[in-house]
């Protein structure tokens, strides 16, 4: 159901009508430096837990932060899946079609997390029961999880308000949003592990704490946003609930999760194959990675402000504006997957060193350094592909790219295994090859605009 769109919705919408290469770097760089702000997090909490003097509580935190972070990850969709639709309906001038889609997912989200609240018991079971760990490492580990999972309706509801903020270009605040969770997290860190010695129950509970505060600054930042807008605050139940809105955001939401599986799979089976070769070659790509996911920090700013201006664009129904955000980012990521390529070349030995000082992994990782040199150039057109598609909500497209890519990087393994690790890191690069060619096939659906926010 459309309602009449305020005055000042529709002159923010003409006072941006075209893109540049400005905007997309104005979108990103907050992005950029959340995404950088992240790591930081971690190494907080090995720090705390770390100077207690014992191995196993190091484990169980690295053990619990692996399991919250799949888990959520495989939930993205509430994340990628808001910001697509969010979009489409600032493009097409629909502010109160936007705050349902929000409101939608923000009820997915919250429902979600508590039927895994409810499922804690079997489904924490089961994920300590896959990890081969010492049953000191599982029983910290246990405790941890036990205390971080009454914030999964929380957490998932947070990734409906990201969605959100970042459907409407509102980087910065999210930047906020990250530096009060990481500077709210950190505080209470030192207070609960150190002040208090709580352990790794504290870790746990200074983590779950963060999630609160940052989910109520950004349900604090939504609303601003609204009544800015001269938006209602409130959503009748017959827009909330209608059947079309409902039934789109559900296929868009498993095409993105069922993409996300394939995803999570694809790096899950490279680890595995990586240390069927031995604990050299384990930590060999376990460091070399590192620099690949580094990379990822900066071509994810670049990918997300295509993911919004692809989704505006895709609203107004601009096949040339979608264009243009195509090239600019094109531009934008290229060039900077160079500089991380060429920066990689010129420190990575040293970093290598500062990594690890056993003599075995730092030789290894002499002889497969150029797979992770060159990994952002060859990877980054499948990012930016990835936020075109989710802009568009394309999404179908990109659950059958993504499935075929990984056949293809499966059979490219079985051709190459006979290489070793290095069969291994050319597998991984058919995958990012094949992800960016089976999306640019795809391609002149971005512009058929049919099945978007405003239909």
């Amino acid at each position: 159901m459309l309602q009449r769109t305020p005055a000042s919705w529709n002159q923010r919408l003409s006072s941006a009508s075209s893109v540049s290469r400005a905007q997309l770097v104005s979108i990103a760089w907050p992005i950029i430096l959340s995404n950088l702000s992240t790591p930081l997090l971690g190494l907080v909490d090995t720090a705390v837990i770390g100077n207690l003097g014992n191995a196993a509580l190091i484990g169980a935190i690295a053990v619990g932060g692996m399991i919250f972070s799949f888990l959520y990850w495989g939930f993205g969709f509430l994340r990628m899946g808001t910001t697509g639709l969010v979009a489409q309906s600032m493009g097409a001038s629909q502010p109160n079609q936007a705050k349902a889609t929000f409101y939608r997912a923000l009820l997915l989200g919250t429902s979600i997390g508590m039927l895994l609240l409810l499922a804690q018991s079997p489904l924490l079971a089961l994920a300590l029961s896959l990890i081969d760990g010492s049953q000191a490492v599982e029983s910290a580990a246990l405790s941890y999880c036990q205390i971080r999972i009454w914030g999964a309706p929380i957490s998932l509801a947070y990734l409906a308000v990201m969605g959100y903020l970042l459907g409407i270009q509102q980087t910065r605040a999210l930047l906020a949003l990250q530096l009060i969770l990481t500077g709210t997290n950190i505080v209470l860190d030192l207070l609960f592990v150190v002040v208090l010695d709580w352990g790794v129950p504290g870790v746990a509970a200074a983590t779950l704490l963060a999630e609160i505060l940052a989910m109520a600054a950004g349900l604090l930042l939504v609303r601003r946003h609204l009544r800015r807008q001269g938006v209602s605050l409130r959503v009748s139940w017959q827009d909330l609930l209608d059947y079309r809105a409902l039934k789109r955001m559900l296929i868009v939401n498993r095409d993105i999760m069922l993409r996300t599986l394939c995803l999570i799979f694809a790096f899950a089976w490279f680890t595995n194959e990586g240390a069927k070769s031995g604990d050299v070659i384990l930590a060999t790509n376990a460091i070399l990675m590192q620099f690949v996911a580094f990379s990822a920090f900066f071509l994810d700013g670049f990918a997300l402000a295509t993911e919004t201006m692809i989704g505006k664009a895709t609203g107004r129904q601009n096949a040339d504006e979608i264009n243009q955000v195509l090239v600019f980012s094109a531009e934008l990521g290229f060039s900077t997957a160079l500089v991380l390529a060429a920066t990689f070349w010129l420190s990575g030995s040293a970093i290598i060193t500062m990594l690890t000082n056993a003599e075995a992994v730092r030789s290894s990782c002499e002889i497969y350094w150029l797979w992770a040199v060159f990994a952002p150039p060859v990877s980054v057109a499948c990012y930016l592909l990835d936020g075109a598609f989710i802009g568009a909500t394309r999404t179908a497209e990109m659950r059958n790219a993504m499935i075929l890519s990984l056949l293809l990087y499966l059979l490219a393994w079985w051709c190459f295994q006979g290489l070793a690790n290095h069969g291994l890191w050319l597998a991984l690069y058919i995958y990012f090859v094949a992800r960016a060619v089976s999306l640019a096939i795809y391609l002149p659906r971005l512009k058929l605009f049919t099945g978007t926010a405003w239909r």
